[in-house]
């Protein structure tokens, strides 16, 4: 089962209750998770640099919306009745579709491809942390370590259509991974996140 750490004071603010953990560990019990660590609760001995107390939280393999905090929080409100179940729309956007172009090249590799735009979010940096580590924990789960599937988020005032997706020579790839300045080209972003 995976884990999932969540910020304490963060989810018990999202959740309206002050927690002890007795009553958290009730409450993840009767909803079908397991609080696995409160870190608050570790021996201070052992910590290093001081952190944020975060609940460590096990999560069914099959529930992809319990991966982040935002997903826990939801599910556990609308779990004790304080929020009603999310009910999600597809809207047409305004101006004019984006397109993605799936080249034929990738049909023996891996043939499919989506794409979503989301609009009216604002990222805080912990929000955006937590958006990354979300996409990091279906990598590692759903995505069998990317071997299956591989996410992209991108800003979208920082990119323009129409978008192209097929299968290129290494040499032809040119790349900027997340968090890095320096260009990459296919053979160099491999050796990158192979250490």
């Amino acid at each position: 089962m995976p884990t999932v750490s969540v910020d304490k004071a963060d989810l018990y603010s999202a959740l309206g209750k002050q927690y002890s953990t007795a009553e958290f560990e009730e409450l993840c019990f009767d909803f079908g998770i397991e609080l696995d660590q409160d870190t608050s609760l570790a021996d201070p001995a052992t910590k290093g640099l001081p952190e944020r107390p975060a609940l460590k939280i096990e999560v069914p393999a099959n529930r992809y919306d319990l991966l982040c905090f935002e997903g826990i929080a939801r599910a556990l409100n609308t779990f004790v009745g304080r929020e009603k179940p999310a009910d999600y729309t597809f809207t047409e956007p305004k101006e004019k579709p984006l397109q993605l172009i799936i080249h034929q090249s990738t049909a023996a590799i891996r043939p499919y491809a989506a794409a979503a735009v989301l609009r009216g979010i604002t990222f805080t940096e912990r929000r955006y942390a937590s958006f990354i580590a979300l996409q990091d924990k279906l990598h590692s789960n759903l995505a069998r370590n990317r071997s299956l599937v591989a996410i992209g988020t991108h800003d979208l005032s920082t990119i323009k259509g129409p978008f192209s997706y097929e299968a290129l020579h290494p040499a032809d790839i040119k790349f900027v991974p997340l968090n890095q300045t320096k260009e990459m080209d296919g053979s160099e972003l491999m050796e990158f996140y192979k250490a």
